[in-house]
């Protein structure tokens, strides 16, 4: 594929991925703006609980990507098999460890709830939105698996009319949840969980309404039970590892929020009110490297390899040129917050004002790394880029953001430029590795990609 083809079919595809992850960091901003009125208390039960919500459905979501990479080379291969068994292999593993996960925190919510704040407030508000946001976590897992199929084929549109349909009902059903209509008082935080778990029930439905309809596309189940877990072995093979280098930067996302929760109540409402929209902005980079790993996916399963290359340095520069846009906008985001956020006590608007400068620098740096990383996953270098993550991440940063916190008590501003300065350590590792990656790949190395063929 020449590189302005190349370029075209990722613009085509990539607008509705980043699309897609705006509305859905939308949620939680549609849900922070409707609880702030109603005090710091549940805005920081609201960041708690998403917290340990945002820990699984990154799981989710990091399962679901490794899949839509499997079904991306399964869509360029032509063959339907492997994309009906693919499919089916990836549902399966996903909402096992949605249901596993449900049943854990059931039976030990309320001691992490605990552990995690002594106010009892606190933790009566943030156990309460739990309990009914739980009911997200299989429905997203299913939702996950479909948006994954609808992506590898390019057609990553109609996820995003059913973000469109989600986001309106979402906003509505919570506002008068949570603030109450008429003789109904609302149920205040709780309110927020329960209009996203109906919002989200009902962007489902409309997802299995598309797949049924689709008449190109047949994902009948034959396989037998022994074909079947067959197929599930070899796809957790290769999504397990995938999962868990994603995962391990989700959760390390959580870990921060949660050292965070130790700051000031305002410090830390500074922080949950800020970071949906730091979220928010790095769908779009986030979204150019996922069409781009689709797009090289797609290639290795076609076995049409003669631009890799020069596709994915064009893919590198677009996405250095998006992280830059975005650093803008967040620098424009900085004049209007107090108009977006009007009925804060002063000390939190004076920690916005100090983590300006980090979350207005953070896109650039993490947005060069997003694209190497899902591009070195797409060549099969999903180890490598772990190592780098956990390294960084792991050994380095959330140690010493730990320490700054629990054992210096220092200010937010240190304790939120722990984030940049972890990305600005990986993006050297990273570029070498590309370059390196890139170069040895050959056609051993593809076909070792390409064992769901005979799955």
């Amino acid at each position: 594929m020449s590189s302005p083809s190349y370029l075209r079919k990722n613009i085509s595809l990539a607008w509705p991925l980043a699309l897609n992850g705006l509305l859905m960091q939308s949620m939680l901003m549609i849900d922070t703006l409707l609880v702030s009125p109603l005090g710091e208390v549940p805005l920081a039960a609201l960041g708690i609980a998403s917290a340990i919500l945002a820990f699984m459905l990154g799981v989710q979501m990091a399962l679901a990507n490794g899949t839509q990479l499997i079904l991306s080379r399964a869509v360029g291969s032509g063959k339907s098999d492997s994309l009906t068994k693919g499919f089916w292999a990836g549902l399966g593993i996903n909402l096992a460890v949605a249901l596993a996960f449900c049943v854990f925190m059931y039976g030990f919510g309320q001691s992490i709830v605990t552990a995690l704040s002594d106010d009892l407030l606190l933790q009566q508000q943030t156990k309460g939105y739990l309990d009914l946001a739980i009911i997200l976590v299989p429905c997203t897992a299913i939702a996950q698996v479909l948006i994954a199929l609808f992506n590898s084929r390019d057609k990553s549109k109609i996820p995003l009319k059913g973000y469109l349909i989600e986001m309106p009902v979402n906003a509505v059903l919570s506002y008068f949840l949570i603030h109450g209509v008429s003789s109904f008082q609302g149920m205040g935080v709780e309110g927020a969980a329960l209009g996203s778990v109906l919002a989200i029930m009902i962007r489902l439905f409309y997802l299995s309404v598309c797949l049924k309809i689709d008449r190109t596309l047949n994902l009948s189940f034959t396989s037998n039970v022994s074909a079947f877990l067959r197929s599930v072995r070899l796809h957790s093979v290769e999504i397990f590892p995938f999962a868990a280098n994603i995962t391990i930067l989700q959760i390390g996302i959580s870990v921060y929020q949660l050292l965070y929760s130790q700051l000031s109540i305002n410090a830390y409402a500074a922080i949950i009110l800020i970071m949906p929209w730091v979220r928010g902005g790095s769908q779009f980079v986030a979204s150019w490297a996922h069409a781009s790993a689709i797009s090289i996916s797609q290639s290795i399963g076609s076995k049409k390899l003669d631009d890799l290359s020069e596709n994915i340095n064009k893919s590198i520069d677009v996405a250095v040129i998006v992280s830059v846009i975005c650093a803008g906008l967040f620098a424009v985001l900085y004049f209007f917050v107090p108009s977006i956020y009007p009925d804060l006590e002063a000390e939190t608007y004076l920690a916005l004002s100090v983590i300006a400068p980090l979350y207005i620098f953070l896109p650039i740096v993490r947005g060069y790394n997003t694209v190497h990383g899902h591009i070195l996953r797409s060549l099969g270098k999903t180890t490598s880029v772990f190592k780098i993550n956990f390294i960084g991440q792991w050994v380095i940063s959330i140690p010493l953001c730990a320490l700054i916190i629990l054992y210096f008590d220092a200010s937010i501003f240190w304790a939120f430029a722990v984030q940049p300065f972890e990305e600005m350590m990986k993006a050297l590792p990273f570029r070498q590795l590309a370059r390196r990656s890139v170069k040895e790949f050959d056609q051993v190395k593809m076909d070792e990609l390409m064992y769901d063929e005979d799955a």
